[in-house]
């Protein structure tokens, strides 16, 4: 009786200790996919003054600034009064861009240029009344 007590509480242990290695496993996973979804998101904003974004680390930090550089696992980011912070990028648990995507930056484009057309056309339409 005492052997398949201790077979069962130790089948029990290994079992445990293999769930558990699984579970960290994935946690890792998790993380570098994060990183990589961060690292693809900062690749899109590009560097430079007009990359503007808001961070939030993991550990509540928040940052506001441009993108000066980008590295393989970390970024640099530079606030309005010029200090450069360098950044991991599992660290960071949010990050909004503030940034128009070219599509944003042609439509407003179009817009402007479709008002000052009507404008004009309104202009001469009232002048020769």
């Amino acid at each position: 009786m005492l052997k398949k007590l201790c077979s069962v509480v130790l089948s029990a242990l290994l079992l445990q200790a293999a769930a558990v290695t699984a579970v960290a496993a994935t946690k890792a996973g998790k993380e570098a996919k994060r990183a990589e979804k961060v690292s693809a998101k900062l690749a899109k904003l590009g560097t430079g003054s007009d990359a503007r974004i808001k961070l939030e680390l993991r550990d509540k930090t928040k940052l506001e600034g441009y993108i000066s550089e980008v590295g393989a696992d970390t970024f640099a980011l530079t606030d309005r009064a010029g200090k450069t912070t360098t950044v991991e990028y599992s660290q960071v648990s949010k990050a909004k861009g503030h940034n128009l995507s070219t599509g944003a930056k042609i439509g407003i484009g179009i817009g402007i240029g479709a008002g000052v057309t009507l404008l004009i056309i309104l202009l001469v339409a009232a002048s020769d009344d």
